[in-house]
């Protein structure tokens, strides 16, 4: 499969409000995505992950290295990404169908069949009958739902999802990643994931990349070799438990090395 995202010996620095300290935070990220791949992101806390997707998303610069998409560089947001965020910052005065239809008029590309990719998306996103539903009707799961649809709604070359699921209650959270599976498999949208719950990068992903703890750097890559469509039982066999046994072992690792040494400053 053709490269869709590459990283180049990323590194990203970002300043301390008060001492005016700048610390780097990702350091030399070497990454390649396939066109089509669900790749997931986790390391320990604050080491980089959702900085890192940011400068993907094209919202911070990097200090080094260099991000492609699809060969180009990324030096700011674009129409060929689009973030599904943790919390869904709705459109309160918006109905479902407003919302999804909103970042298309951000890029004036709303229209004729505006009308009718919404409500496919309604569909795809299981939200059929809550069309013209407030978001303050909806439970926290849909509220979810109405953002990937949002996101999906400008076809995006990239999906970046950062930590969606994690305000979620546990059996909410766990609904919500099969579905993600669900839409994925119909859409087969290159994806980016970011977060803290092993179970949750093993179950959805294609690869788990482990981040070392700060700065940032790609410590370990697996290939998650379970087949798919992949049913949440799945998380109670063996080989799924081995795979989670693996990547928490790294992190924990990483947790007790960084304990031992300060974060590391620019030169």
């Amino acid at each position: 499969m053709p490269t869709k995202l590459e990283a180049r010996r990323v590194g990203i620095h970002y300043r301390r409000q008060r001492s005016g300290e700048s610390l780097i935070a990702v350091d030399g990220v070497d990454l390649r995505i396939a066109s089509g791949e669900f790749v997931a992101i986790v390391g320990p806390s604050g080491c980089g992950k959702t900085t890192f997707l940011n400068a993907v998303d094209g919202l911070l610069p990097i200090a080094s290295g260099s991000l492609l998409l699809d060969g180009r560089e990324i030096t700011a947001p674009g129409p060929d990404r689009a973030m599904v965020f943790q919390q869904p910052s709705l459109l309160p005065w918006r109905t479902v169908t407003g919302n999804i239809l909103y970042g298309l008029e951000m890029q004036r590309r709303a229209g004729t069949e505006s009308r009718s990719t919404a409500k496919r998306l309604v569909e795809l996103v299981g939200l059929r009958g809550f069309d013209d539903s407030w978001p303050s009707e909806l439970s926290g799961g849909m509220q979810q739902r109405v953002n990937l649809a949002r996101a999906l709604a400008t076809d995006p070359e990239l999906l970046l999802l950062d930590e969606p699921f994690a305000a979620l209650d546990a059996q909410t959270r766990e609904t919500m990643q099969q579905e993600l599976l669900r839409v994925w498999n119909e859409t087969r949208k290159t994806a980016l994931f970011i977060t803290h719950d092993i179970a949750e990068a093993v179950y959805l992903a294609d690869r788990v990349i482990v981040f070392t703890a700060r700065p940032g750097r790609v410590k370990l890559e697996v290939a998650i070799g379970l087949p798919r469509p992949r049913d949440l039982r799945m998380k109670r066999e063996a080989g799924f438990v081995e795979y989670e046994r693996t990547i928490w072992e790294t992190i924990r690792e990483e947790v007790l090395r960084s304990e031992a040494s300060p974060p590391a400053a620019v030169a």
